[in-house]
């Protein structure tokens, strides 16, 4: 199942400008003669990662999202999952080789897997569009999401698109009331949900995958409303303040964790995944394998992932005591705490 790898672009020629100086600092280190030499590049790449990624822009970090070499789905499923057999067709209008579904072994237990993929070689991407799916890849995926209830099995969720496929035949064919059902269905799903986010986490065409008892993200996958560069547009009327848009977004794994919107954050590899998919994987691995063993010990609570929903965008407001004493009555005035306010309401 794993995608083709060996035509895709490797080494220097798929590398982002901060990374560089480390793939030549490796190639150095393969060539080394000495220990004393080995050594003393050990130490000088040792600081070079170090110094790079404790330092990453949330620009850099959306580029290490789109890397060309990052595992994608597959390369995971493949790598902890035994006995994966995909199933295809959303039994309406046809099949989106975007959206990968199927079941498989977790460490002998069954499961079912949805997920984006995005492809690796020229050839594979525009098969699979991108890993932007039709609606008929996000009905596809929620026959699997049923078939999972009936069956009483877990359900792992991988994202990574771009966006859900803005095409005018994806319209036709329901694109948006596709992505608000997946969402009130897996809201109300009765079977345990985790979700990873691999690279990229786009906008609505991520969510309707996304929504999870326990929602994990890659240290350097990305999770936003819209791409950088349209929200520059939008904004600006500039693409090129992409790299302001991004830092305004909040892109990073570490702001959304703060933020609520996700549960736990996967640590990278030195280099970030696409140096070690196998890491990457050990890791991913042991999170999922966390997940269940707390699901089966019977922590899991279908109330519990509502209340965490229901409480993303909850805000508190705190004000100034001269604020305070001008125009608040003597009740609000002497509360010991502000109120939440809900965003999402009329108020």
């Amino acid at each position: 199942m794993t995608e083709n790898r060996k035509s895709a672009d490797s080494g220097l020629d798929a590398s982002l400008p901060f990374e560089r100086r480390i793939i030549e600092l490796e190639a150095q280190l393969e060539k080394a003669g000495t220990d004393q030499e080995r050594r003393a590049l050990e130490r000088e790449l040792e600081r070079e990662r170090e110094t790079v990624f404790s330092n990453l822009t949330p620009w850099q970090r959306m580029q290490l999202a789109r890397h060309q070499r990052r595992p994608r789905m597959l390369d995971y499923v493949t790598r902890i999952l035994d006995d994966f057999v995909e199933l295809h067709g959303d039994r309406a209008i046809g099949d989106d080789p975007a959206i990968v579904a199927g079941i498989g072994r977790f460490k002998g237990q069954t499961v079912v897997v949805a997920g984006h993929q995005k492809g690796v070689t020229t050839d594979e991407r525009t098969r699979r569009n991108f890993g932007m799916p039709h609606p008929e890849g996000y009905r596809k995926a929620l026959r699997m999401f049923h078939m999972a209830e009936r069956l009483r099995m877990p359900i792992l969720n991988f994202v990574d698109t771009p966006a859900a496929y803005p095409g005018v035949v994806a319209e036709q064919h329901g694109q948006g009331p596709v992505i608000a059902r997946n969402l009130l269905e897996l809201a109300g799903l009765r079977t345990p949900v985790f979700v990873a986010i691999l690279g990229e986490g786009g906008s609505g065409g991520a969510l309707a995958v996304a929504v999870g008892d326990w929602v994990a993200m890659f240290e350097h996958a990305i999770y936003v409303v819209c791409p950088p560069e349209s929200c520059a547009e939008i904004l600006w009327r500039d693409k090129e303040k992409k790299e302001q848009a991004a830092a305004a977004m909040k892109v990073a794994a570490k702001d959304l964790l703060e933020l609520g919107t996700i549960d736990a954050v996967l640590p990278e590899p030195p280099g970030g995944a696409h140096r070690d998919p196998d890491a990457a994987a050990n890791v991913l691995a042991d999170e999922i394998e966390r997940f269940l063993t707390g699901c089966r010990e019977a922590r899991w609570s279908l109330a519990r992932r509502q209340h965490k929903f229901r409480n993303m965008g909850l805000w508190v407001e705190r004000r100034g005591k001269a604020a305070e004493a001008a125009d608040l009555p003597d009740q609000a005035r002497n509360a010991s705490r502000p109120a939440a306010v809900d965003l999402g309401g009329d108020n």
